[in-house]
């Protein structure tokens, strides 16, 4: 029976546990899309912590894909010596490490990348987001960007690489019939619409190799009317087990799909498992023999544990929380088994909108009133 804390195996990546600190956007590059000294410190604390596998936060495949300001890059061979610092880093503490590689698509503000921003069709469906439709050319060229990012991970010393296809970013709005409405080979039924993100898997798994772990981060649906349904996310999964993906990992919504967006506030789904999209996992198991990441709304270890023994999953990932609690995984490991602090508050990326990178505000303001003698509210 597969329990949170035993070693697993994921094409090449020994794994010390079945948990994963999920792409999370730290705000902590600079400008260039470099990694910065406390970026690295970051990832070094989750090593330290016993994370199991850590992806990074989205890092963008090309410069007219970038989301969005002090996100990382690996779009250029220059990225890759500061790339090999961390990586080192994170492997001296006794951490594995994945980059997510990402293109926003229509969501890549002008203004950020001096571009027009491009999608799968003429619009999208965020308020007056408007974008250019993909030519040829331009499939041809992002297929090949996110190649040579996956590329450059590797020789930056990256255990493996995740596609970022969810919450409404560019590989994510080729499967979503909100964003796609081309009449060509990608648009139409899911199977259409799932060729830009196998064909991009492909062309990075011919610039990888097949030693080397490839993943998907997808949305189990959009919660929005006319949106990707489950059905489609499963036909798409399937697509991709049969290619040879080695992972996928489940979220949901987008930034435009309120009130069920990726970083939800408020308190954790009211389920037994503890997890938003635990339904969901269940039919994606009943189908898929694929390892599955699931994550969103998980707390507790015994809900974690729950997941994993069951079945529900074979991985469980956390973003938040391990900004509150870095050490959480080993908290957990050591016998400690209280709820994770986090309050879901969102409160955290507030400084990384502002440039000083994302963090607990939550904590610091407890420990300020701590060290004040103030009594908690």
């Amino acid at each position: 029976m597969a329990t949170l804390f035993e070693k697993t195996r994921l094409n090449g990546m020994e794994l010390s546990n079945r948990s994963v600190r999920s792409a999370t956007w730290e705000g902590l590059a600079d400008p260039g899309g470099f990694p910065t000294d406390r970026l690295t410190q970051v990832y070094v604390d989750l090593a330290k912590g016993g994370v199991g596998m850590i992806i990074t936060g989205h890092a963008y495949v090309a410069e007219e894909g970038q989301a969005g300001p002090l996100q990382l890059g690996l779009s250029r061979d220059d990225h890759v010596p500061s790339y090999e610092r961390m990586t080192e880093a994170v492997h001296a503490a006794g951490g594995t490490i994945v980059a997510q590689l990402a293109h926003a698509g229509c969501r890549a503000p002008s203004r950020l990348t001096g571009k027009p921003p491009m999608g799968p069709s003429g619009s999208g469906d965020e308020g007056d987001t408007r974008c250019r439709e993909m030519t040829a050319s331009d499939i041809l060229k992002v297929k090949a960007a996110f190649a040579g990012a996956a590329a450059r991970a590797r020789k930056a010393g990256f255990d493996g690489v995740q596609m970022h296809a969810a919450h409404g970013y560019l590989l994510s709005q080729f499967l979503s019939p909100l964003w796609n409405r081309r009449q060509d080979t990608y648009g139409g039924p899911i199977e259409n619409r799932a060729l830009m993100l196998l064909e991009t898997f492909r062309s990075i798994r011919d610039a990888v190799g097949r030693d080397f772990a490839v993943m998907a981060k997808v949305n189990c649906e959009d919660f929005a009317d006319g949106g990707l349904t489950l059905d489609d996310m499963l036909a798409a999964s399937r697509m991709l087990e049969q290619a040879g993906m080695d992972a996928i990992e489940m979220s949901g919504g987008a930034f435009s799909s309120a009130p069920y967006i990726p970083s939800r506030t408020g308190r954790a789904a009211r389920t037994p498992e503890g997890a938003y999209y635990a339904a969901a996992a269940r039919r994606f198991k009943e189908r898929l023999r694929i390892p599955l990441i699931l994550v969103g709304g998980i707390r507790s270890r015994a809900a974690a544990e729950r997941l994993i023994r069951e079945g529900v999953t074979d991985y469980v990932a956390f973003s938040r929380p391990l900004i509150a609690e870095p050490d959480l995984i080993g908290r957990w490991r050591s016998g400690t088994a209280e709820r994770a602090v986090c309050k879901s508050d969102n409160l955290c990326f507030k400084p990384a909108f502002e440039g000083r990178g994302v963090c607990c505000v939550t904590r610091q303001r407890q420990r300020g009133r701590k060290s004040q003698g103030v009594p908690k509210q």
